[in-house]
């Protein structure tokens, strides 16, 4: 009877210790699953472009990102835009003799909103905030200057004459402002006028200046 007693304790230490290696083994293969996936979505949203690491805007250690207005695209596009069309200063071919020279195109509609936004900005406001709207925009251009330097050298072009245009563009709309807190109220101004001033500058290829000497560099 003691015999089976012990045979019996026996058989069962083994099958507990069976039963606790048995959920050993599933509690490490659930952790390495674990760890798995959680290795695998740190990848996947590292390799996004909306993780805030390196020169991105985010909060703290972990990088949570934080929400970048449109506004910071649309101006980079905006000066870009500016640079590539308004910027630069044309070489044109030499002036035509006989008569006085006239001065290229007045400043396009779009030319004086820009220079109009720089002056007197309305975006980049916060919705529900504070808000700035233009209405009913119109534009009176006028010439007040025009005229063209003596033939001269300009490095990397060459002898050249520098041709100036002036214009004053006043531009007359309306302006809404709504401010949303701490007083709700608008502001409407149906009479602002503002006034900007454009320089049209380019350049008219010239012969060789007499005398013609070569610049110290």
């Amino acid at each position: 009877m003691t015999n089976t007693t012990n045979s019996q304790t026996k058989h069962a230490a083994q099958a507990d210790r069976l039963e606790s290696a048995t959920k050993g083994s599933h509690a490490l293969s659930s952790l390495a699953r674990k760890v798995t996936l959680v290795t695998m979505a740190c990848v996947a949203v590292g390799t996004t472009g909306c993780w805030g690491v390196g020169t991105n805007y985010n909060l703290g250690f972990l990088g949570f990102p934080i929400p970048v207005s449109p506004y910071y695209q649309h101006k980079a596009e905006e000066d870009f835009w500016k640079k590539e069309r308004y910027d630069k200063v044309p070489i044109l071919g030499p002036t035509t003799s006989g008569g006085a020279p006239v001065a290229l195109d007045p400043p396009s509609d779009d030319e004086v909103m820009h220079a109009l936004e720089s002056a007197r900005p309305v975006q980049g406001g916060i919705p529900l905030l504070y808000e700035k709207q233009r209405n009913d925009v119109r534009i009176i251009k006028e010439k007040i200057a025009d005229y063209v330097d003596p033939p001269r050298f300009y490095p990397l072009i060459g002898p050249a004459q520098l041709h100036h245009a002036h214009y004053k563009c006043t531009i007359y709309f309306e302006e809404k402002t709504t401010i949303g807190y701490p007083v709700p109220h608008t502001l409407h101004d149906q009479e602002a006028v503002e006034v900007v001033y454009i320089d049209h500058n380019h350049f008219h290829m010239v012969g060789d200046v007499e005398p013609y000497t070569t610049p110290a560099l």
